[in-house]
């Protein structure tokens, strides 16, 4: 594939666009004020039964969703299917079944044979959790469900069927540069000592062999282990397919990718660590003048003693200082603040160059590693080539593209490649999707930088929102390795959190129109609380800023209400062949145990609807649509 004519400034990356804004645009700030002329607020309520009678004072609906009404919820379903959910939640409660649910499956082929093998787990854990094989056998069900108002994401969760040992092996390779491998320092074994050999490495942002395995602790995400160049351009090449099935089966689909497939992750290890440490130089000038302690964005530093200081600790000469803060990179307010900062870093030709950071005693800027390889430099390249491939055939198709979370050592620098994204291709409408995990502690501030960012520049803000996916494994890490742990203490703090960004992002779209939102989540409570917001500020579902999302064969009680009451929604849709799923089903068993245990309500209305049609005579029903 030729990429002479798709890269664009992410390929041609620059430092000033890669860590932040370019300026305090009045302009951007006008634009951004303005509401979205395409969108048109629609005042009548919507022609559903399951709407409230209540009214606002001027005159509308009060949306309120009836999630006990099983009729509504399962109308998708036959009574097989209906059925097939309760054998397999109850499967899910026993820990013998989930915990040897691989060797059980294991055992199952060898017993019966690949083919009724397959018939078997069509008719279980395949059939209600994975929508086919590929992307023609998954139309039916796209199509029947796009019928009740549910569209789809789609995701291709084939996986490499490694031992842990080649995982582990995989891992070090792919995150430990040459210069490292030369040092002859074990990087699963950090001793104080090796800081210097190590350039300045932290040792969160290493690789460690007892982690090399990623998949550990993980229980609903597919994960990527880096082979070869070769090995992500057909990874790449999946995900185009995905989103020419999306374009072909659903109106405005999403499709999934995960940037670890894209390439070599030893560039977001040493990328989020150059981003972080920039943030702390900023948090520990911001504390110089006393202003530690307060939000990040009123972090406002006095632009005077700002250039004193970092004169002092020697970070640049005095003209090189002043430069930075003259022109486009700073308006005439006198003081800088975090957006500001991000962007301050000079224009570079080489993307290794970018992986520069100050010591935080001297101020000094110093390379992130002693040097790196043409062949390291190329594959960074290319990592950003290919989502910029990626991002333009979703825009031609009409697909949103969502970028999922990752590892927290990974995040930094994915968001903010994907914030770069953004800033290309949602200057019209969201087409790129950033996902913020708010079991985080700093999930909040987060949102609340990358809204200002898009605020700033007058483009569209897209968000998906996760409580998250990795937390067994970041505790473990953070305490086995020493670093803080990067989790909230509890589910309540998370729930708090989650909350919190979202009242945030909603408080954006009511203002402006230019935010969008995913509600990815199966708390009932949380969907609850959206739709009171959304009642309290005149949102209406019709304007397609807040969307709803769900896993494939979970939480059909909350799915198919808010489609059909008029709201996007949309399932997480796996697909792939039956054997090369089989790890995404033996995690989807392990989720499944803890959230069916949890809670018996989805079980409870799967029996309520099965009464309900055997008492009506309606036991053979089948969806008309």
């Amino acid at each position: 594939m030729s990429y002479s004519k798709v890269i664009p400034a992410l390929a041609r990356v620059k430092p000033s666009k890669l860590f932040g804004v370019r300026s305090r645009s009045t302009a951007a700030s006008t634009q951004h004020k303005e509401q979205d002329p395409s969108c048109t607020v629609v005042e009548k309520p919507c022609d559903v039964d399951l709407i409230s009678g209540k009214e606002h004072t001027d005159g509308r609906a009060k949306i309120s969703i009836d999630f006990d009404n099983t009729q509504e919820a399962y109308k998708s379903k036959d009574t097989l299917e209906l059925l097939r959910s309760l054998l397999v939640f109850k499967l899910c409660t026993f820990d013998f079944v989930v915990d040897k649910n691989k060797e059980l499956m294991d055992l199952t082929k060898k017993v019966f044979g690949q083919r009724l093998f397959e018939k078997l787990m069509k008719m279980t854990f395949y059939g209600q959790f994975v929508a086919g094989e590929d992307q023609n056998s998954i139309k039916p069900l796209m199509e029947k469900n796009q019928a009740f108002g549910v569209g789809s994401v789609l995701d291709y969760s084939v996986e490499e069927d490694l031992t842990q040992e080649e995982a582990e092996k995989k891992e070090m390779d792919a995150c430990v540069s040459e210069a490292e491998k030369e040092s002859h320092v074990e990087a699963n074994a950090y001793k104080p000592e090796d800081n210097e050999c190590m350039d300045h490495r932290e040792k969160k942002y290493k690789a460690h062999r007892q982690f090399g395995d990623r998949r550990g602790g993980v229980i609903s995400a597919r994960t990527y282990f880096y082979a070869d160049e070769s090995k992500c351009d057909l990874h790449m090449e999946t995900f185009i397919n995905c989103i020419k099935a999306s374009a072909g089966s659903s109106v405005d689909g999403f499709s999934a990718i995960k940037m670890t497939a894209l390439g070599r992750p030893q560039f977001l290890l040493q990328f989020s660590e150059v981003l972080v440490k920039w943030r702390r130089f900023f948090n520990l000038l911001a504390a110089h003048q006393g202003k530690d302690g307060m939000a990040i964005l009123e972090q406002e530093l006095e632009l005077e003693q700002l250039q004193d200081s970092l004169i002092k600790l020697g970070v640049g000469a005095k003209s090189d200082i002043e430069k930075w803060f003259t022109g486009e990179k700073l308006g005439s307010s006198g003081t800088i603040d975090l957006l500001d900062w991000n962007s301050l870093i000079n224009d570079r030709t080489k993307i290794s160059n970018l992986l520069v950071v100050p010591n935080m005693e001297s101020g000094h800027l110093e390379p992130l590693l002693s040097k790196f390889t043409d062949e390291e430099e190329k594959q960074m390249k290319r990592m950003l080539q290919r989502m910029d491939v990626l991002a333009k055939h979703a825009v031609e198709s009409g697909v949103r593209l969502m970028v999922d979370a990752e590892q927290t050592y990974f995040q930094p620098a994915i968001s903010r490649l994907t914030l770069e994204m953004q800033r290309i291709f949602n200057r019209e409408k969201a087409n790129i999707f950033n996902t913020y995990q708010c079991y985080l502690k700093e999930a909040y501030d987060n949102v609340s930088v990358d809204v200002e960012l898009s605020r700033r520049e007058g483009w569209y803000f897209g968000a998906k929102l996760v409580r998250g996916a990795y937390m067994y494994q970041e505790r473990s890490r953070a305490a086995e390795i020493g670093y803080e742990d990067p989790i909230n203490p509890d589910y309540e703090a998370t729930n708090r959190m989650y909350h919190k960004c979202l009242e945030y992002v909603l408080e954006e779209i009511n203002l402006n129109r230019m935010a969008n939102v995913m509600v990815a989540s199966h708390n009932e409570d949380t969907v609850k609380f959206t739709l009171e917001k959304m009642n309290e500020m005149g949102l209406s579902p019709t304007e397609n800023k807040v969307y709803f999302g769900q896993l494939l064969g979970m939480c059909d009680q909350i799915s198919f209400p808010l489609g059909q009451a008029g709201f996007p929604v949309y399932k997480y849709v796996p697909y792939g062949p039956v054997n090369e799923v089989i790890p995404y089903l033996s995690r989807r068993a392990q989720e499944n145990r803890g959230f069916m245990k949890g809670s018996q309500r989805e079980r409870s209305l799967l029996w309520k609807e099965l009464k309900r049609r055997s008492f009506n005579g309606q036991l053979l029903y089948r969806p008309a649509y």
